[in-house]
């Protein structure tokens, strides 16, 4: 087992979005479910503790009740590596979410996100001082990011 493992807290929908989450990356599986026995909180059979994995990566995810929610500041930030995973990844997630800004989001359970492609980063830390600024700018103004849109914008 990792050293560090994410923990995610949701009310009564840790299955639900494990198993969502484990279909939208390669090398992603659940693991383990653990589920409440009678005279818990809740009915038996229930989901408790639900560990799984995306991309490799270990999430333990917990069904605590109502008391906490996500908010923005803690995200799962993902590196795409094309224009086509950044589209289908914000599709997928926002459904029944909401789209921010700068390639930022929420799914459905209010979990944020950063789906970002691997050439933003690039282009935003680009030598030419001009060009990074242009990028930025462009990015600034963009929900989900567009890849030949920022490119366009860097060249001027």
């Amino acid at each position: 087992m990792q050293k560090i493992t994410t923990y995610l807290w949701f009310d009564n929908q840790a299955e639900e979005a494990a198993q969502f989450y484990t279909s939208l990356f390669d090398d992603s599986r659940i693991v383990d479910v653990q589920r409440f026995g009678e005279g818990g909180p809740v009915p038996a059979g229930t989901a408790m503790m639900v560990a799984f994995e995306l991309a490799g990566q270990r999430f333990l995810a917990l069904n605590g009740g109502p008391q906490f929610k996500f908010n923005e500041a803690i995200s799962l930030f993902v590196d795409c590596s094309s224009q086509e995973e950044v589209d289908e990844l914000w599709a997928k997630l926002t459904d029944g979410g909401e789209e921010s800004q700068c390639g930022w989001l929420k799914d459905r359970w209010g979990l944020s996100w950063q789906i970002i492609p691997s050439r933003l980063p690039e282009l935003l830390s680009d030598p030419d001082p001009g060009r990074a600024q242009r990028a930025m700018q462009a990015m600034m103004g963009m929900q989900k990011i567009d890849v030949q849109a920022l490119e366009e914008a860097a060249k001027g």
